[in-house]
C-alpha cells in the first residue's frame, strides 16, 4: 500500500476546506496530533508502522470540513458525525480502508454501536473503535489538543475528567491507553504553538 506523503495530504485538505480559517484551524490540528503522536512513538516498545500513524494523523480530521455550511457557518450539532464524514470523503477519492479508517475510528474513546443507540447518536449504527497500534496511538495522540475556539492543549488530568460523562467503559478505556503510551510533555508544543494547556 502506497502512503501519501505530507504534501499530498495538505493538498487534499486545502481542496476540501471552505476556507482559509477552516483549513488553517482543521490542518494545525492534525499537525499537532501528529507531533504528539511522534513524542509517544519515540517512547520505543511500540510495534507500529510510523509513516501509516503519520499518516493518520494528518488525515484524521478531514470530515470537519464538511460540517461547514456554504455561508461558513459551522454545524456543532452534528460534530460527533465529523469521523464517518471523513471516512466517506476518503473512501470517494479512492483511499484505502486502513487510512479512511483513520477518521471513523479516533472519535472519543471510540463509538459502540451500543453507544450510538443509546445515545441517539446521528451516526450509522456500527461500531467505530481504534483496533490497530496505529488506530490506537492517533485516537490517543488526538485526546491531547482541541479545536475549540481559541484551540487548547489538553492534559492527561484534564481528559479524563472530561471522559467520565461518557461512561465508565470509556474512562476505563482512556487509563488503560494512558498506561501503555504513557503522557505527552505538552508545555513545549504550548509555548511553541502560543495554545493555552488547560
Amino acid at each position: 500500500m502506497r502512503i501519501p506523503g505530507d504534501g499530498e495530504i495538505r493538498a487534499l485538505h486545502e481542496r476540501f476546506a471552505p476556507g482559509r480559517e477552516a483549513f488553517e484551524l482543521v490542518w494545525t490540528h492534525c499537525v499537532i496530533v501528529c507531533e504528539i503522536a511522534e513524542q509517544i512513538m519515540a517512547r520505543g516498545g511500540l510495534e507500529v508502522d510510523a509513516e501509516l500513524v503519520r499518516a493518520g494523523c494528518l488525515l484524521h480530521d478531514v470530515g470537519v470540513y464538511r460540517l461547514y455550511d456554504s455561508t461558513g457557518k459551522f454545524d456543532y450539532t452534528q460534530y460527533v458525525r465529523h469521523g464517518v464524514l471523513g471516512y466517506e470523503l476518503l473512501k470517494r477519492e479512492g483511499f484505502p480502508e486502513v487510512l479512511c479508517r483513520f477518521c471513523s475510528c479516533h472519535t472519543g474513546m471510540g463509538l459502540t454501536r451500543d453507544d450510538i443507540v443509546r445515545q441517539g447518536l446521528p451516526v450509522p449504527p456500527g461500531d467505530y473503535v481504534a483496533e490497530s497500534g496505529e488506530e490506537r496511538v492517533v485516537m490517543y495522540a488526538d485526546k491531547f489538543h482541541s479545536k475549540t475556539n481559541p484551540p487548547t492543549f489538553v492534559s492527561a488530568e484534564t481528559y479524563a475528567v472530561h471522559v467520565r460523562r461518557f461512561g465508565a467503559e470509556k474512562v476505563a478505556a482512556f487509563a488503560a491507553m494512558r498506561e501503555a503510551f504513557g503522557e505527552p510533555d505538552l508545555k513545549p508544543l504550548a509555548a511553541a504553538y502560543g495554545h493555552a494547556l488547560v
